[in-house]
């Protein structure tokens, strides 16, 4: 009967280091296992997937590193999981929050509750429209594409609205099998970059700001995006924090993702609450905050 399991996926499971990508993934699952180990709980880790384990052997389960959900084939398998596994342990977030979480549409609700969010108009799955007719109706100059459901820049495109012929196929197929949405183009994203502030049981931890490579968009490490040392100012501390705060239940692990828009005002492009990167080899302690509030709420 383990008191916690840690949720990877099958990549980040193996005894040695396939490359710095999977160095740093297992350095951080460490961190965070060493942390919760110290305090008294028996601790375990294997990939979400793992056919073998009983997960009602387990009080809790963290989603940390299972960054494959999203690859061909594997997202309808862990909502399969989602399902099974509900019933059987407590989940770190809560269900519900993952559920929600899931799917980018949460933006609208985080902006009916006075957060802002990119300007942004939702494609539902089945949409007959062209993407030429759904840029038309835009009129935003390089807007960005990308799915509803989605981690890691998959299927993420900034559009040049006088030359979408490679894209339109590929938006053709995919509106046809999920939702998309298309954002106006925030132009800071490139010129200062995306910060990331940890938010843990609704205070800041800590931060990195993001920068994507010169010529491109994107501040994943997927596509050559850097990750630097950040202080926020009180104003973004706030933000952050007033983000988590509309959260119902309030997340234990959270990472709010925001740039400053168009206007020089703070947006927020993404609230991960789900398997969230969270750099607490960036700041000593982090891993042991994290590990305290777990152990305060659920073995308390």
């Amino acid at each position: 009967m383990y008191d916690l399991v840690l949720l990877t996926d099958s990549r980040f499971t193996a005894d040695y280091i396939l490359d710095e990508y999977s160095e740093n993934v297992i350095l951080e699952d460490g961190l965070l296992m060493c942390a919760l180990a110290d305090k008294g709980l028996n601790v375990h880790k294997t990939h979400w997937n793992d056919v073998h384990m009983d997960w009602s052997q387990t009080r809790t389960a963290i989603i940390r590193t299972t960054w494959d959900i999203y690859e061909d084939g594997n997202f309808s398998k862990f909502e399969q999981w989602l399902e099974n596994v509900k019933s059987q342990t407590q989940l770190i977030n809560e269900y519900s929050t993952v559920r929600w979480n899931l799917d980018k549409h949460y933006l609208i609700e985080l902006n009916e509750k006075g957060i802002q969010i990119p300007p942004t108009i939702f494609i539902e799955k089945g949409d007959t429209r062209s993407l030429n007719e759904v840029l038309t109706t835009s009129k935003w100059q390089n807007p960005i594409l990308k799915p509803a459901i989605s981690g890691g820049g998959r299927h993420t495109y900034k559009l040049d609205n006088n030359d979408i012929s490679e894209i339109s196929p590929v938006y053709a197929q995919l509106i046809q099998e999920e939702s998309m949405l298309l954002q106006e183009f925030q132009h800071n994203v490139v010129r200062k970059g995306e910060l990331t502030l940890m938010v843990f049981g609704g205070k800041y931890s800590h931060a990195v700001l993001k920068k994507a490579k010169p010529g491109d968009f994107r501040v994943q490490d997927d596509f050559g995006g850097t990750v630097h040392p950040y202080s926020p100012s009180p104003e973004e501390i706030a933000f952050a924090e007033k983000v988590v705060s509309v959260c119902d239940p309030t997340p234990l692990q959270a990472r709010v993702d925001f740039i400053w828009d168009n206007n020089e005002a703070l947006c927020v492009s993404e609230l991960e609450l789900i398997e969230p990167e969270l750099w607490f080899r960036n700041k000593s302690g982090s891993a042991d905050q994290l590990a305290e509030l777990i152990v305060k709420k659920y073995f308390g």
